[in-house]
């Protein structure tokens, strides 16, 4: 009886150790994709607007308001 207890301890530790080195490889796969993340975005904020075309990239994301959106945002304020 003593003998399948061990074994069970054994294995049980096992499948621990491989959980928490599969959580750990994630996280580093994580922080790494981040990492590559942030440097395509600071690559592509340094470029001009000829040189993004001349990649083939648009021009940067950045965000607007157009003026209907502006409109119901002073329309909802002067609800308020």
């Amino acid at each position: 009886m003593a003998h399948s207890e061990t074994r069970a301890a054994r294995s049980m530790s096992k499948r621990l150790l491989g959980s928490s080195l599969k959580g750990a490889a994630m996280m580093i796969a994580a922080f790494s994709g981040w990492r590559r993340t942030v440097a395509r975005r600071r690559a592509l904020a340094d470029l001009t607007a000829e040189q993004l075309k001349d990649i083939g990239h648009s021009e940067v994301h950045q965000p607007a308001l157009d003026a209907a959106t502006a409109v119901l945002i002073t329309n909802l304020m002067s609800m308020r």
